[in-house]
């Protein structure tokens, strides 16, 4: 049996004016892919492995199209020339906007479908905070998505989704796929699966596989910062089973529906003024500050200066926060050198509405890199530790802070890009508080512009009701 594997996972906010490009994107090819640690997994006696591509980039703005029609044509290519094969595999993420189009991973997988015909297994994993719709169910056999977020079950999905093919193409026996979408939208951060309700929702996912005719249940809370038509929770079933997959996509569905009152956010929220009221009073350490609006895990830029500017304004002493991007700044260090005083501008290099903070600041340490976007700049600007970075990206791991000569766990306040903290980081959160900033993945979303996203849609309305309705993908027959 033949087995291709490739996919494409981001995740795209409608509200940032920053396009990704080729560049951004990590790209595994052939053997690459095959060693890389998210898909080491691929291994069965009778099963032939045909890697072709995987392009994964951190969450941004919309796709370029350029970016997206070179990385489609290498996949698609390469999927031809695999062929014949008995099964397909795509690792997606689920919430890609590409400039011009709607429903991306729809189009992605439909042209992957055209390529591989009717008789080919094919099954998908997916983030939960992906969007779906029914051009997409319309082309699986079987579906996945992360059952955790923070996402701490990544490789185990996608174990889930490649087990349940490697095991419809033994068997001879094909599952199907069924989905309710549930016309609810809340951001990662009031629904993370460590707090009510959704720890529940999700605790319970493991009966609905243990149901007779069922196979894999899921609960997707979709993406709010993509303003478009499919963007949406849902509950997606595999089954072996109609009626069982029918009946389970539906009280998974209700019952997200039943809770959308009571999300709130895990860790004390609010104004950023009144968060570092809070940070100024508190005698343990590290405070962890999350600059939630900017967090380029969920979306955001990842340049603005807001907490930068607000600290410098208070003088607030023993502050590090990681990290602004700013490529201009990064560079302006790497001329001056380490040990030097300089004249910055830090921040608003990508996103123009951002407000840059103007400083002098002295270059502590400079991590340089074979390539220019990967280089790193550690100012100090007073008692204030600035990360500067010439690439978007996070610092959610210890190892971004180390790797720098950074204690996290030392500072008085620490300030990340986050919504929820990542799993390193918030075991050390002493306490942990979340910001609401501004940014383009901001948590005010009944303020967000809705142009084109799906109406009514709770809680940007409220006055309706919703009656949870199974609906099948066009290949499973009766």
């Amino acid at each position: 049996m033949k087995i291709a594997v490739g996919g494409i996972h981001t995740e795209c906010s409608t509200y940032s004016p920053v396009l990704m490009a080729v560049e951004d994107f990590r790209v595994l090819r052939g053997s690459d892919l095959l060693g890389a640690e998210y898909f080491n997994f691929l291994k069965a006696d009778g099963v032939e492995h045909l890697p072709l591509l995987h392009a994964r980039a951190v969450p941004g703005g919309p796709v370029s199209r350029v970016a997206y029609d070179a990385f489609k044509t290498e996949f698609l290519d390469l999927l031809k020339a695999a062929l014949p094969i008995d099964g397909l595999y795509l690792a997606m993420h689920g919430a890609m906007n590409v400039e011009g189009m709607d429903d991306a991973e729809g189009d992605w997988i439909a042209a992957a479908r055209a390529v591989v015909g009717p008789d080919v297994v094919v099954a998908a994993s997916y983030d939960l905070h992906g969007n779906v719709s029914q051009k997409i169910i319309d082309q699986l056999d079987i579906f996945a998505g992360y059952r955790t977020a923070p996402h701490i079950d990544v490789r185990e999905t996608m174990v889930r989704a490649w087990s349940m093919l490697v095991d419809a193409l033994k068997t001879g026996k094909w599952p199907g796929v069924a989905w309710a979408p549930v016309p609810v939208l809340w951001p990662g951060e009031r629904t993370s699966t460590e707090d009510e309700p959704a720890k529940a929702l999700y605790t319970v996912l493991p009966e609905f596989d243990r149901r007779d005719g069922v196979l894999d249940a899921n609960l997707m809370v979709g993406y709010v910062w993509a303003d478009e038509p499919r963007a949406t929770a849902c509950a997606v079933v595999t089954a072996s089973d109609k009626v069982a997959a029918a009946k389970a996509a539906e009280e998974i569905a209700l019952s997200y529906w039943d809770a959308r009152e009571d999300f709130r956010f895990g860790p004390v929220t609010g104004p950023l003024d009144a968060m570092l009221d809070i940070a100024e009073k508190t005698q343990t350490r590290p405070v962890i500050l999350a600059d939630s609006a900017d967090n380029p895990t969920g979306g955001g830029v990842g340049d603005r200066a807001d907490v930068l500017n607000a600290l410098i304004a208070r003088g607030f002493d023993g502050a590090l926060i990681a990290g602004i991007t700013d490529r201009p700044a990064v560079e302006a260090c790497f001329a001056a050198g380490e040990g030097a005083t300089l004249s910055l501008s830090i921040g608003g290099s990508l996103d123009p509405s951002s407000v840059p903070a103007k400083v002098n600041a002295k270059v502590l340490t400079l991590a340089d890199s074979a390539s220019a976007a990967e280089r790193r700049a550690v100012v100090t600007i007073g008692g204030i530790t600035v990360v500067l970075a010439a690439r978007r990206r996070p610092y959610h791991n210890i190892a971004d802070f180390t790797q720098l000569g950074l204690d996290p766990a030392a500072v008085r306040l620490l300030v990340v890009k986050s919504g929820y903290l990542s799993p390193e980081l918030a075991p050390i959160a002493n306490p942990n508080l979340m910001a609401l900033t501004q940014g383009v993945v901001n948590q005010d979303i009944e303020g967000l512009v809705s142009n084109r996203r799906a109406r009514p849609s709770f809680p940007f309305d409220r006055d309706f009701d919703y009656h949870p309705q199974a609906r099948f993908s066009a290949r499973w027959q009766d």
